[in-house]
Order: structure tokens, then sequence, then C-alpha cells
């Protein structure tokens, strides 16, 4: 037993890759905390890349760990990762939590000896493989490399919705998710959000907001910083502030007009203050949840965001800020045009935040894992025609 387990037993936490930081690693730090001690197994860990107390985890990797450049190149292997976690077997544990938006939740967790609980957190069905039409737009993937793909996406979704049914229980992180995982796998799932650090992102006593809307993100087409620069074309006497890098910057900048202002890295403390001052955040991207927003609302600042993904969960429009229904710059632009910061309360862009806290998640998720074992796991059969494999080799046979 695994000292402040809420589950009471033998626990693995299972990760899909750890060579860079996002809102996954969040969760999974978390996790850490909730279940001190238990090992965590992932296919590929990049000690430089990620936050020195990582090196303080029982972190076990697979044999991916051993391939040349896969820590900087973790893409290049997309068909090998099934293979890594369908090989590796936790039947040992009494609970496994797969923290999941590749192929972690393909792990072992029955043998003819016992059977260990697994609850997938769902960050998203394998976008990869799921949303491949938006991700082939997006990354401008060609016509032959396109041909060569689709029959190994093909072999990969069956394995995936496979694997999918030998989870006992799946968790989403937003409405959005919760489709996804209903209309995908055929499961159903819980709806727990990921956690938002609302202790840091606080407002500023006696501060007024400033004179300009922002944005805190990585510059690459899906997240659509393009629509928000094209809108302020729009909107000459208002201001913009971008923070972030990526490889979309030489091109927002080479469109953007004077009111647009790129200024790239800053540090966590410098994108507090700038949340706390700003007029509004914008996120026009199409998030699964989107951790920013809420980091804004915490700082007691209204945030307009697109209608859709997490941002239907987390933003109440007309209270802590506006949905716009289209994703353009047109649209984005009109809602702008008749945006008035001060109709909103800070406070009650406060109280929505702390909806999704740290504190919120663990107990939420203390609560859930308590609760699991005693339900009765729900089983989705597979759509006509998709077999029930027992591992990738199995598939291509």
């Amino acid at each position: 037993m695994t000292p402040g387990d809420p589950s009471g037993g033998r626990v693995a936490l299972v990760h899909d890759w750890l060579n860079q930081r996002g809102g996954a690693e969040n969760v999974l730090e978390e996790l850490v905390a909730l279940f001190p001690g238990a090992p965590l197994y992932t296919s590929i860990y990049a000690a430089e890349r990620m936050p020195d107390a990582y090196r303080r985890w029982p972190i076990q990797t697979s044999w991916m760990q051993r391939l040349p450049g896969v820590t900087a190149h973790h893409q290049r292997y997309l068909p090998l990762y099934p293979l890594a976690f369908g090989g590796l077997d936790l039947s040992g544990y009494d609970l496994v939590i797969s923290n999941k938006s590749g192929f972690c939740h393909g792990v072992q967790t029955a043998s003819r000896a016992r059977r260990a609980l697994h609850i997938c957190y769902c960050l998203t069905p394998t976008r990869f493989l799921w949303l491949y039409d938006q991700y082939r737009a997006r990354e401008r993937i060609g016509g032959g490399l396109d041909a060569a793909l689709r029959p190994l996406l093909a072999l990969l979704r069956r394995w995936d919705r496979a694997a999918a049914q030998r989870v006992d229980h799946f968790v989403a992180i937003s409405r959005t998710v919760q489709d996804r995982i209903r209309q995908i796998y055929g499961r159903d799932s819980t709806i727990i959000y990921p956690p938002v650090d609302t202790e840091y992102f606080t407002p500023a006593p006696m501060r007024q907001a400033g004179d300009y809307y922002l944005i805190v993100s990585r510059l690459i087409p899906y997240k659509r910083i393009d629509l928000a620069v094209a809108a302020f074309t729009q909107l000459p006497a208002e201001k913009l502030l971008v923070v972030g890098e990526g490889r979309d910057l030489a091109a927002l900048r080479a469109v953007a007009g004077p009111n647009v202002h790129f200024l790239g890295w800053q540090t966590r403390a410098r994108i507090r203050e700038l949340m706390q001052g700003c007029k509004a955040f914008l996120f026009p991207g199409l998030e699964d949840f989107g951790i920013t927003p809420v980091e804004a609302m915490a700082a007691g600042r209204p945030v307009v965001a697109f209608a859709g993904g997490g941002a239907l969960d987390t933003v109440l429009s007309g209270i802590t800020g506006e949905h716009f229904a289209e994703q353009s710059a047109a649209c984005l632009a009109e809602t702008l045009a008749r945006f008035d910061a001060a109709a909103y309360d800070p406070a009650a862009c406060r109280a929505q935040a702390e909806r999704f806290s740290a504190a919120a998640f663990r107990t939420a998720l203390t609560g859930y894992v308590r609760q699991a074992p005693a339900a009765a796991p729900r089983q989705a059969a597979p759509s006509a025609g998709e077999p029930r494999p027992a591992s990738l080799s199995e598939t291509a046979r």
C-alpha cells in the first residue's frame, strides 16, 4: 500500500512520453503527488527536457528509450508505441491509472493469475488517428506521405479502439472529450476537469485593467492565433499582446498591424502580471480543455473564446466572458467590437476558475478512485466488422 494512496492498494501510473511539458504533464504531476512512490511507466524519458523534480520519480521507460533520436523526434516512431505499451504487463498491481493522449491506455492489466483495475484519465482519444484530416491540413502532409500513412492509420485505429475496450473506467477532461470517447470507443465516461493552479494565478489587489487584449500560446497552426491577428487589423484602436514562441511567428508578424505586439517567451510571473492587467484574454483555438483561459479567469479577467471544445465548459457567456460562434477573423472582430470589459465582475471570473482548481481535481479524482472498484466496468462491443485484437501483430493478421 502506498502512503497517502486513496485506492488502498498497489498503484502504477502510465504516461505516453516524457520529453515535453504541457497540460498532460500538469495532470501527471498531480497524479504523482496523489500516489507518492507509485512507479511511473512511460515509453521514453528525456530528463534534460523535463523539470528537475521528475528525476526523483521512479520512472520506468520502455525499450523505445534505446531508439536513436527518439526523445527529440518521438513522432517518427508512431507505429511502435502500441507494441511498447501493449507488451507491458501491469496486472500485478491493484490499480493502474493511465494519463492518455496517445497509446498508453494499451497496457495489459489482466493475466491468468490476477487483474488490476484500470482507470484511464483520457485527455483525448489519440488525435493523430481520429482527427487525422485536421492534422494533415495543419501539418501540410502531402499526397505521397498521406497515401503511405492511411493504411497504417487504419491499422492503428483498430488497435486503439480494441485497447480502449480493456480499460475498466474512462475519465474525460471535458464534455467534448466525453463525446469523443463515446463516439470513437463506444464507452461512457465521467468528467473530472484537469487541475489549474488557481493559487498562483490570482487577481491583483486594487489594479485596474489595462488597455490591451492578451494571448498566451504556442504559435502553431491549430492554436489559430492568425484569427486574432487578422481580427485586430479590423480594430485599429485596440491593442493585442501575444506571448509565446513557435514556428508561426514569422508568418504572423508578416500580416500583423502596428497594434499587435509579439512579446516572445515570458516568465510565469510576467504572464500572471499580464493576465491581471488585460482587458480580456483571447482564446481563438479549439482545445480539448484549455488551461490558460482558466488561469486568466483566476486572475479576475474575462475571456473571449471560440464556442467549441473545453471553452464551453469553462467560460460562462455573459458572466465570465463571451463566446464567438464562428472560427473566423470577422466573427471575432465583431465580438470584440461590442465587448465591454467593465461588464464582467472579477469576483465572478475568479469563482468560476476555482471550480477547476488543483484542489478540486484532487478531491474529485480521490473520490472517484475510492468508489470505482465497486462500480461495474462498462465494456462496449466493437462496431460491426471491427475485431478486438489482443495485440498489434494480431491486428495485422
